[in-house]
């Protein structure tokens, strides 16, 4: 029998939308500051992934520039109706303060490669929104309201709009259907239609370790809903023994044959409470009772664990809410492998591969080349890592709790403003960076530099001496809570720089308000002089190490 192995898509893929169309199935993730908006994954056994899409790749369609550190999009949802792929995304453009400025927008695709249109701005009232299509044929928009008023609930429940396809625009009243439960934070909301009953499966408990997903339905479209009398249905609150933390989210799937599955949001943490991989997407086999509500398959409304031998049902394990298994049994569909992600990227080809993503700025030739060095990456250096605008960096999500990083680069600084390397990134506050950059009286050196939670900081007693041209490799090895840096010329071998370096501020709790990303690592250049000077990369390789502690981190099938 297959199993599927959680989380199915590792490191930063929170907030899951899952589709299935005929054999196909999807899953919509947030990406937050980072471009292209949106990753669309693949598959057709839910056991196996590949990043299919992701749909918001022009400037006409997102405009990320200056948006705060987890910004940007949040929860898109993904649905799909009478031929046509409906992408509904929010563009957070404040988050901080008792105001939220939160436009929704929506863009639509005859096929989830696209290309997909520009956007409609639908409203901006809240967050989360996603769409509802009725059996009669009429779409229904769906999202938290937020209320800013002193004395009120910020999470003022769930509203739900008309929307006319023809008009491509909002009708009628705004009105809300669902105040939400005593778990609060209530958000995340998606519609579904069964056996005469609307559900209204959403997110509540705020998105750390009181994370949960509750379930609600009613006749009516617009209510009154009836909450599960289990709720909340999935949660791993109180049971810190899970490898699946943070377990809330979700979004259901039915399989050809009437199964039903449940993704939903999780987190790993590396060490304590410190998930340095962010919010992943995980999924959960479903069923429905004789009472018409659903439950996970294993665990039922209770505690998530099977029962012990000899343990009657409504005992121990009875009570209490349902909690994330790792390994799920698979639908009964033939295997449907993907080829391995390339652990190197040489940059021969004329587009950056899938696995690389830009902050708040699409790849363009003022900043970033891959032909005007063939076989090289070439980044011009813009604005500092503290900017909001424009950076010249380029990354991919760390997925996996030990991996190795390397790379060449050809750099020749002229003064300190100018710098070029290899980074582990989380945001503007917090960042660990193997750099090249140039000291007066002493010519090319290479050092680090660390900001954690703002402060800036520079980890070696004294800079490291490199010879005035010619090209130097760069390493980085993460150890679940640490990286150590390396460096060498192609003839040498690999040299330390300092010592390990503590990397558990690289995380979501790290920091306050919450954050919403996770680590990446990538190549960036800066020139604060303002003259572009440029860096030329040979390759990159990411590699994740044999000897992963957890059984989430595999990805054959059992």
């Amino acid at each position: 029998m297959n199993t599927i192995i959680n989380p199915v898509l590792r490191g930063f893929n929170p907030d899951p939308s899952i589709l299935r169309v005929g054999e196909d199935y999807y899953i919509a993730t947030s990406t937050f500051e980072w471009y292209p908006g949106v990753q669309i994954h693949h598959s057709r056994d839910l056991v196996h992934w590949r990043v299919a899409a992701r749909p918001l790749d022009r400037p006409s369609q997102l405009d990320l520039i200056g948006n705060p550190d987890s910004g940007g999009v949040w929860a898109p949802a993904l649905s799909y109706a009478d031929g046509v792929f409906y992408l509904i995304y929010t563009d957070v453009k404040s988050r901080t303060g008792a105001f939220k400025d939160t436009p929704n927008y929506l863009a639509t695709a005859s096929s989830v490669e696209g290309p997909w249109s520009d956007p409609v701005h639908l409203n901006s009232s809240g967050f989360d929104p996603s769409l509802f299509h009725d059996e009669d044929g009429r779409k229904w928009l769906l999202n938290m309201i937020w209320d800013f008023r002193k004395g009120r609930n910020p999470f003022g429940g769930i509203v739900i709009q008309e929307y006319s396809a023809p008009k491509n625009r909002l009708v009628g009243p705004a009105v809300r259907i669902f105040a939400g439960t005593e778990l609060g934070y209530t958000e995340g909301p998606h519609l579904y239609k069964r056996g005469g009953y609307y559900y209204l499966l959403t997110a509540e408990g705020g998105t750390k370790y009181e994370h949960a997903a509750t379930l609600a339905r009613s006749k009516f479209l617009f209510g009154p809903y009836e909450v599960h009398p289990d709720n909340p249905i999935l949660t791993s609150l109180g049971r810190p023994e899970l490898p699946l933390q943070k377990a809330g989210h979700a979004s259901l799937a039915e399989t050809p044959a009437g199964e039903w599955y449940m993704a939903h949001l999780c987190a790993r943490p590396a060490a304590g409470r410190f998930c340095t991989l962010g919010r992943e997407t995980a999924l959960q086999r479903c069923r429905w009772d004789e009472d018409g509500w659903l439950r996970l398959e294993r665990g039922d409304a209770g505690q998530g664990r099977e029962r012990e031998e000899g343990e009657e049902a409504g005992g121990s394990g009875a009570s209490g809410p349902a909690v994330p298994r790792e390994l799920v049994r698979a639908p009964d569909l033939p295997a449907y492998p993907f080829d391995p992600d390339p652990q190197r990227d040489d940059f021969d080809e004329p587009r950056l591969g899938v696995q690389w993503n830009t902050l708040r700025i699409p790849p363009s030739t003022d900043w970033l080349s891959l032909d005007e060095r063939p076989g090289y990456l070439r980044l011009k250096g813009m604005e500092s890592l503290s900017s909001k605008h424009r950076q010249s960096l380029i990354a991919r999500r760390q997925q996996a709790f030990r991996c190795e990083a390397e790379t060449e680069v050809e750099f020749e600084p002229a003064h300190f403003q100018q710098m070029a390397g290899l980074i582990l990134y989380y945001d503007t506050e917090d960042y660990v960076y193997l750099r090249i950059t140039h000291l007066e009286g002493a010519g090319r050196v290479l050092g680090i530099i660390r900001t954690k939670r703002g402060e800036y900081d520079e980890l070696l007693e004294a800079e490291i001496p490199l010879p005035d041209t010619g090209p130097i490799r760069l390493k980085a090895a993460v150890e679940r809570v640490s990286v150590r840096f390396f460096y060498t010329d192609p003839e040498s071998d690999w040299k330390p720089v300092g010592q390990p370096v503590d990397i558990l501020h690289l995380s979501d709790e790290c920091a306050v308000p919450l954050r919403f990303t996770g680590t990446f690592i990538g190549l960036c250049a800066q020139d604060l002089d303002g003259t572009r000077k440029a860096a030329d990369f040979d390759y990159f390789e990411y590699r994740e190490l044999q000897g992963e502690t957890d059984e989430s981190s595999r990805s054959a099938m059992r």
